[in-house]
């Protein structure tokens, strides 16, 4: 069984679909914590949630999520382009409310100045979610995922609806931790880290990923919800745990930070960048074995 942020006819529906899943073996779960909670409890053998947009950044669910209760890893990611269809009741007249969840509503809020200006915005819980509430009459339209109009009877106002053309999601598969898929040569590593509240902690951690010429792919930050100020970086960066010089600095994060998560290595789903070979790391690390046994200078 694979959980997913739902319910049905969503975006992650249709990307945990992308990721190989079966219709038959999804299950929609109406927050990302309780998706993340079923894999966590072994109800779900793995979790597919949404962990940023080109447009609206991260998905602060799926981030504090993720640093509560027992560690869960990515082991796949995709990425979708974000198209949005506008879903009516059939025959139901005059659009005065809209309702979607806030990163779509804001992905098309030019749209709906445009073309339904007098219609009151409302957030909901989730594109479906919002589709499920027309339909019950709740509201007039939805801006929900092209996948919804399968499990909604719903008529089509608008389609192919976005104010940024090339708008993207990227989603994450989570399982139980295991060992990590195997390197590909075009691979990312997640980790969070809740950094120490000193001068120069955060510029630490970045020098260790530049002084081994890691790629950094992605950094924010989300308060830890204690004390007033106090953070956690969330940061991915190219490379395998697997590659010498990618575990070094994993190990040097840990050393600076104790308080480190690892959140998997796994296939990328865009490859992009030039990989950065592992001989002068192997090679240091041969010399320096070699001057311990005495073999060496």
């Amino acid at each position: 069984m694979l959980a997913y942020f739902g319910p049905q006819g969503t975006f992650t529906e249709q990307a945990a679909l992308g990721l190989g899943a079966s219709p038959d073996e999804l299950v929609p779960y109406d927050t990302v914590p309780a998706a993340l909670a079923a894999t966590r409890r072994g109800d779900a053998e793995a979790a597919c949630v949404p962990v940023e947009n080109s447009v609206e950044g991260a998905v602060p669910a799926t981030m504090d999520a993720l640093t509560e209760g027992e560690p869960l890893v990515a082991v796949a990611e995709t990425v979708l382009d974000v198209r949005f269809s506008v879903l009516v009741r059939p025959g139901g007249g005059e659009v005065k409310t809209v309702a979607s969840h806030p990163h779509a509503l804001a992905q098309v809020r030019h749209w709906l100045a445009e073309h339904l200006p007098a219609a009151d915005v409302v957030a909901t819980t989730s594109t479906a979610a919002a589709a499920r509430a027309v339909l019950a009459g709740e509201f007039d339209a939805a801006v929900s995922a092209p996948v919804a109009v399968r499990h909604y009877p719903l008529e089509v106002l608008a389609t192919d609806v976005a104010d940024v053309r090339d708008a993207k999601t990227r989603f994450l598969l989570l399982r139980r931790p295991g060992p990590p898929p195997a390197p590909t040569g075009q691979d990312r590593t997640s980790v969070v880290v809740t950094a120490t509240d000193r001068v120069g902690a955060l510029s630490e951690l970045l020098t260790e990923l530049a002084l081994r010429r890691i790629n950094l792919t992605r950094i924010e930050s989300r308060p830890t919800k204690g004390r007033l100020g106090e953070y956690r970086f969330y940061i991915d960066f190219d490379g395998h745990v697997a590659e010498p010089r990618v575990g070094d600095a994993l190990a040097a994060l840990r050393r600076h930070c104790p308080d480190t998560r690892f959140l998997g290595s796994y296939p990328k789903a865009e490859p992009g960048g030039a990989p950065v070979g592992d001989e002068e790391f192997v090679a240091a690390a041969e010399w320096v074995a070699a001057v311990r046994e005495g073999r060496g200078a």
